[in-house]
């Protein structure tokens, strides 16, 4: 991690537990955001206007919440983008070679760590993805997900396709209450599980991640999305852990109660998702079971499945 802007330690999964030895998240550091007339949003300073090949985004293929932004990226037409190659290093995220993966060719970076201390010579913490960068100011503007969907979708104006809302203002409440719900016991309780410490924490973890399962698998009866007709970034959500789910979540971070694959609703939703033109695209299984399987303090060898069989989603 870095700490005052330098690289100090190897890369390690867990920073921080809780008193039950459980997984907790490091909190996003940088929280800017673009507005149509480069005014403040609801966190950080103004300035951040949005103009044409002004901003960048880099990725990784195997995370999720960087996932979250590819998918918002490509619905709404926006912004460059670069992906690192998955298998983490000791230096966290690196840029390279391996297929599907860039060098960085905007700022010269080989770790993403560096633009961490470029953006901020006295940043203490992980270099995490997604990024969204700032080519004019040479800066991180924001390191947080959920905040670089919003801005997808609202934040650019008509330099946006605006026949595409993922956030409409008829059902943010519902999309609001959805997303809190579904977050800590699906999309980080996966994660609260594969990093426990403890049994306990890990069987809290384990329980709340199936039982989200059981009650989206009886919702989805009722609709093709989570709020019906509309495909909204609640359904971003939600997709990329279940796109990830039997290629790493079941198998290395200990999920094994059952397959998505033996949930028939959720199992429709994930292709109906993955058909809709340029969510396809934002998926690559290689670099998702590559980059999980390289975890060492889960997977000491680096030994990748072969499986699972994924081809019922043309996986």
């Amino acid at each position: 991690m870095l700490v005052n802007g330098k690289w100090t330690e190897d890369w390690q999964p867990v920073q921080a537990k809780d008193e039950k030895g459980g997984f907790v998240r490091q909190v996003s550091s940088f929280r800017n955001w673009i507005t149509p007339d480069g005014s403040a949003g609801p966190t950080g300073e103004g300035g951040f206007e949005a103009e044409p090949d002004r901003y960048h985004l880099y990725v990784a293929y195997i995370c999720p919440w960087a996932s979250r932004t590819l998918a918002a990226r490509k619905l709404k037409k926006l912004v460059s983008v670069s992906a690192v190659e998955p298998a983490l290093t000791n230096q966290g995220w690196r840029f390279g070679d391996y297929p599907g993966s860039n060098r960085d060719d905007l700022n010269g970076a080989t770790y993403m760590h560096e633009l961490y201390s470029r953006a901020d010579g006295d940043f203490t913490g992980r270099a995490t993805v997604p990024v969204l960068w700032d080519r004019k100011r040479r800066t991180i503007v924001n390191n947080e997900s959920a905040d670089i969907v919003r801005m997808f979708n609202s934040g650019f104006g008509m330099l946006a396709d605006t026949s595409v809302d993922l956030y409409p203002e008829a059902l943010r409440s519902e999309i609001d209450a959805l997303s809190e719900r579904i977050y800590p016991s699906l999309n980080n309780g996966v994660y609260r599980a594969g990093f426990a410490t403890t049994q306990i924490a890990f069987d809290e973890a384990y329980v709340g991640v199936f039982e989200m399962l059981d009650e989206l698998e009886a919702r989805l009866a009722n609709g093709p999305f989570l709020l019906g007709a509309a495909f909204t970034e609640a359904d971003i959500r939600l997709f990329v852990t279940l796109v990830r789910f039997d290629a790493a979540y079941y198998g290395l971070f200990k999920c094994n109660m059952r397959q998505l694959a033996d949930y028939p609703n959720l199992t429709t939703y994930l292709k109906r998702v993955l058909d809709i033109p340029g969510i396809r695209d934002t998926v690559n299984i290689d670099h998702i079971k590559k980059g999980y399987y390289s975890i060492k303090s889960l997977n000491p060898n680096g030994i990748v499945p072969k499986g699972p069989d994924l081809s019922y989603l043309g996986l």
